[in-house]
């Protein structure tokens, strides 16, 4: 993996709010990274990197949802934001209000972007790939779609089913948008859940969170296209903490990638 140059400056304080790096009130110590042409982000809350830096990394995205609010996609675009996974739906019968704006918007900025379902353990996976597919266009253009596995915290569904129970429903789901989207769904999930449900025995592609080491550490063998590795992240365009993610190879592999996926 190539990365970004020289080791990225690390500060005491930081918010970026468009793109002033000074300090915000009330915001703990954090960190900006970013210089020449490269991506202008920042963290609020960083962590001490155990294994690999994420910040030298060369493409980075963002993933949202309504708790982001209004966005300048173009400020976002110019500050670095190589792709978008924009939350469309949760469970059989949630759409996220902001979804179709956000759509439409990244498009317009002309930001690379997948939709995301974020997977519950009360409904089918048959049900829920109906309600993804009923909020979600078939569009040229688009990245592959994205089930998010883990465990839920939701108070009106806290089933854990056993292993080959999420690994039946969740194939379901995934075989059914391969069908519809013509693109086989990319699998997030958090370190517990994919230890829980032995997700490595699945020849699928990854999305993996890793909020304090490298995914080679934390999920051990795994391969990999991205790394979330922080929910406190800071970008020029976004009020307020943003997801941030990196692809895991260079320039020249992200274009290869999407090459592959947007046609």
């Amino acid at each position: 993996m190539r990365v970004l140059g020289k080791i990225l400056t690390v500060v005491l304080l930081v918010a970026l709010a468009a793109c002033s790096r000074s300090p915000s009130p009330g915001r703990g110590p954090g960190v900006t990274y970013g210089q020449g042409s490269g991506p202008r982000f920042g963290d609020s809350a960083p962590h001490s990197w155990v294994g690999g830096h994420p910040y030298n990394h060369e493409v980075h995205g963002i993933d949202i949802s309504r708790y982001q609010g209004n966005i300048d996609w173009n400020t976002v675009r110019n500050s670095g934001v190589s792709f978008a996974f924009i939350k469309a739906t949760e469970g059989g019968d949630h759409a996220d209000p902001n979804f179709r704006r956000y759509w439409y918007e990244a498009g317009q900025a002309r930001i690379p972007r997948g939709a995301y379902h974020y997977f519950y353990f009360c409904r089918s996976g048959a049900q829920q790939a109906a309600w993804f597919i009923a909020n979600v266009p078939r569009e040229r253009g688009a990245m592959p779609p994205v089930i998010d596995l883990e465990w839920t915290a939701s108070k009106t569904c806290p089933r854990r089913p056993p292993s080959h129970e999420v690994l039946r429903e969740a194939k379901i789901f995934k075989d059914i948008l391969h069908r519809h989207y013509g693109q086989r769904p990319i699998i997030y999930t958090t370190v517990d859940f994919y230890r829980d449900n032995n997700l490595g025995s699945w020849p699928e592609e990854f999305w993996l969170r890793s909020v304090a080491g490298h995914p080679r550490i934390v999920y051990p063998g795994q391969q990999y296209s991205f790394w979330q590795y922080t929910g406190t992240g800071r970008v020029p365009g976004i009020g307020g903490n943003v997801d941030l993610n990196v692809f895991s190879g260079s320039p020249a592999a992200w274009r290869q990638w999407l090459n592959r996926r947007l046609q």
